[in-house]
């Protein structure tokens, strides 16, 4: 019999989180309005202290990798660009057509960015540290504004300076992505693109 999946919700500066886990390890992060349903009798906030621990350090701006068993749901496909994007250091960024080069597949540019698109811990596995070619902004889950959050707290980071206090509060809500985080056109520039 499997030991049931625990969840536990973490109040981030990009609004709560939602993490998921079971005995082997963490197996979701999710943004407010996505991961489906969960029961209430399987909500706990002991199996996730590490993570807690780790995520607090990290939107403080000390924390730069995370230290945690993952259990993640994938094929060995997603599973190789999962782990590649776990070397990409801190604060870098790197395009999903240099990201399918570092897999020695430069000819699965677009299954490596379906595969980021699927990343079951985003922040964790840091998807976001991956641009389009140009250097826009494009897709995530937690949508566009989220993703340019984490990437200015890593810059302001990697580049010796303090997060600002409200870094997080740059127009999210706790609700889905916005309709610009939908469409395409709407790809906003980093203001560190290369």
């Amino acid at each position: 019999m499997n030991a049931p999946s625990r969840w536990t919700v973490y109040e981030s500066p990009l609004g709560p989180l939602t993490l998921r886990g079971g005995p082997r390890g963490l197996t979701g992060l999710h943004f407010p309005g996505r991961g489906g349903p969960l029961a209430e009798a399987d909500r706990a906030s002991a199996p996730f202290a590490a993570a807690v621990e780790q995520l607090d350090a990290y939107f403080a701006g000390r924390g730069r990798q995370f230290v945690l068993a993952l259990d993640l749901d994938g094929t060995p496909f997603q599973h190789a660009v999962w782990q590649r994007l776990l070397a990409v250091p801190y604060g870098a960024k790197l395009s999903y057509t240099e990201l399918a080069q570092a897999l020695g597949r430069p000819d699965r540019v677009r299954a490596v960015a379906a595969a980021v698109g699927r990343t079951p811990v985003p922040i964790i596995v840091p998807c976001h540290r991956v641009l389009a070619a140009d250097g826009a902004l494009t897709g995530y889950l937690g949508g566009l504004e989220r993703k340019r959050a984490l990437l200015d707290l890593e810059h302001r980071g990697a580049t010796g300076r303090e997060p600002e206090p409200a870094w997080g509060y740059l127009g999210i809500t706790s609700g889905s992505a916005s309709s610009t985080d939908r469409a395409p056109a709407a790809r906003a520039m980093s203001p560190w693109a290369r």
